[in-house]
Parts: structure tokens; C-alpha cells; sequence
């Protein structure tokens, strides 16, 4: 049986309308976006195998495209949904850090840096631009590397940082392995960044560690800055 042919209460779409999103169900919830399902299972159906196939709806937003259309039913046009819906989710929380004093939001700040490369297959150092307001003026990734290791260069940050004329900045890396403990060099980086951008009169805000399982460890609030 299609959704079309339930209880008009049971369907989705409308479920969704009458009693709001957070009345759904993680596979209602991939149903609509889905759209239609497939012969002999509705989008429900697609959605609850979708969800037993990669775990997870984190796991299903980081997935690859040959991971993701796996299954029958689920091309590369979903696939290219799917990346549409993330990077809206991805330019809105920036759309709202950029009007907000980043100190006074930092869980947005938190999600912002889930959404953006918690679940990059290898290393990301990305550093986050604010102004004198503590509003962010961009971000961008500053350096990309292996699943151990990145190379992030004072000289490139600094330049960076002059370009945008900031007067501070927050740093943030994932750790592909999963683990948010910072290593020896996650420590030293940090402060020769930091006495880097003491030089030109650049406060240096924090530096996370972002990992797959969505742990966030700030430098900050361990007093490793």
C-alpha cells in the first residue's frame, strides 16, 4: 500500500503540517525528503532501510555518493538533494553567527563546526574570522591533510587573518579518528598561532576539536590557551 492510501493522520507530509517536524519519526522525516518510494515499499519503507544501511541520520548526511545510492531507489539526483539540504543547513547557522555576537552563541558556533567538517574523511584546519564585535566577518578551511596529520602555516594564517582585517579568530580541526583528546601538536600549533597573531594584535577566541561521534573539545574551556 502508498502512503497516499493511509490514514490522511499517518502520512508524513501531513503529520508533519498538523502536529509539526519534531512529531516525526527519523524515517518520516527521510520519507518526505525522499519523496516517493520504490515498487512494493513506499518512501517510508526506503527511508527505514536507508537508516539500517548507514546507522544513522549523521551518518546518512556524511555519507559518500556511492555509499548513499547503494540501495535501489536511491540515485545521484537524491543523492544531489541530499547535499543541497546540507549546504542551506550549512549557509543558515552561518547566515546567523554572522549576525550575532559569536560569545553569546556558542552552540551555534558548535553546530556550524559539526555541520562543516565533522565528518570529512581526512583532516580539515579551519579558522573562523570575527570582527570587534566578536561577529564573524568568514571562514575557511586553511589547510587539508591526511587522516593523521595537516600542515597550517603561521605565515598563511596570519595572511589570512590581515586580509580580513579580523580582530580575532577560532580555529577548529576534526579528528578523523574519532578521538577529541588534542595531541602534542594540536598544543603546540595552537600556541605558536597564538603568538603569532599576538604580533599583529589578534586574539586568538579558542580552537576545537571536532569528531565523528559529534564530541566537541574546546581549548578554552580546558585552559590549554
Amino acid at each position: 500500500m502508498t502512503i497516499n492510501h493511509w490514514p490522511a493522520s499517518e502520512r508524513p507530509r501531513e503529520k508533519l503540517l498538523q502536529k509539526g517536524a519534531t512529531a516525526l519519526s527519523d524515517a518520516e522525516l527521510l520519507a518526505i525528503f525522499l519523496r516517493t518510494g520504490i515498487a512494493g515499499k513506499s518512501a517510508v519503507d526506503l527511508a527505514r532501510d536507508l537508516l539500517k544501511h548507514l546507522g544513522s541520520l549523521s551518518n546518512i548526511f556524511s555519507s559518500s555518493q556511492s555509499e548513499f545510492c547503494q540501495l535501489p531507489g536511491l540515485g545521484s539526483a537524491k543523492y544531489a538533494q541530499l547535499q543541497a539540504v546540507l549546504e542551506m543547513s550549512r549557509r543558515a547557522l552561518a547566515e546567523e553567527l554572522k549576525c550575532s555576537n559569536v560569545l553569546n552563541s556558542p552552540q551555534s558556533v558548535r553546530d556550524f563546526l559539526r555541520l562543516s567538517i565533522a565528518r570529512k574523511p581526512h583532516e580539515v584546519f579551519m579558522g573562523i574570522f570575527l570582527d570587534t564585535c566578536n561577529q564573524i566577518i568568514a571562514s575557511e578551511e586553511l589547510s587539508s591533510g591526511t587522516l593523521t596529520e595537516t600542515s597550517v602555516y603561521p605565515r598563511e594564517v596570519i595572511k589570512r587573518t590581515l586580509h580580513y582585517n579580523a580582530a580575532s579568530v577560532i580555529f577548529a580541526h576534526n579528528h578523523p579518528s574519532g578521538k577529541a583528546e588534542p595531541s602534542q601538536a594540536d598544543l603546540l600549533l595552537t600556541q605558536r598561532l597564538k603568538a603569532a597573531l599576538a604580533m599583529i594584535d589578534v586574539k586568538l577566541l579558542d580552537h576545537f576539536i571536532i569528531t565523528t561521534n559529534k564530541e566537541i573539545l574546546s581549548f578554552s574551556e580546558l585552559n590549554l590557551i
